[in-house]
């Protein structure tokens, strides 16, 4: 089994990568191998140049599509901006292949915030794209809140949140 982790965000120096590269650590540890894929690895144009009537054109972009296709489980780190998603993931998604890419893939979803939802709202929202376009998304959602109090030098300082970490990739490697 290898699962793919998506960092839900283009932003320069972000946090999502950082949680990204901490779970696959955690998964590794567990025998299980993972990839990362970062949303700033994005071809620049792709809004413009990859969606829509220019789907599945994009040389660029294409190997994106491809690797989703290629994963069965798939983790996505998303920080809320402005109480949803990061626009560059819901164009990134939009860009995929319809109504493929997501049917019958498990998810599980990581929310991170410098407030004190932990991206609640940003998961609800992409709770119900995946469930629109028939993923299967685990209940288990971790909400990392006051990111920069609870995460210090790629590691999370608050035990309670290391705990529920390790119990999401345990109920997610057996979902």
């Amino acid at each position: 089994m290898s699962i793919l982790i998506i960092s839900g965000t283009n932003r320069a120096n972000n946090k999502s990568i950082k949680i990204a590269e901490l779970y696959a650590k955690k998964l590794l540890s567990k025998g299980i191998e993972s990839e990362i894929l970062s949303l700033t690895e994005l071809p620049k144009d792709f809004i413009f140049s990859a969606l829509y009537e220019n789907s599945g054109k994009h040389p660029e972009f294409n190997p994106f599509r491809e690797k989703i296709s290629s994963f069965s489980k798939i983790i996505f780190i998303v920080a809320e901006y402005n109480g949803s998603i990061p626009g560059v993931l819901k164009a990134f998604i939009d860009g995929l292949k319809y109504p493929d890419s997501f049917k019958n893939k498990k998810f599980a979803l990581v929310g991170l915030s410098s407030g004190v939802q932990g991206g609640a709202l940003a998961l609800s929202h992409l709770a119900d794209i995946l469930s629109y376009l028939n993923g299967n998304v685990l209940g288990n959602k971790m909400k990392i809140y006051k990111i920069d109090e609870n995460f210090k030098n790629g590691e999370i300082t608050n035990p309670n949140f290391d705990a529920h970490i390790d119990g999401q990739i345990n109920d997610f490697i057996a979902f």
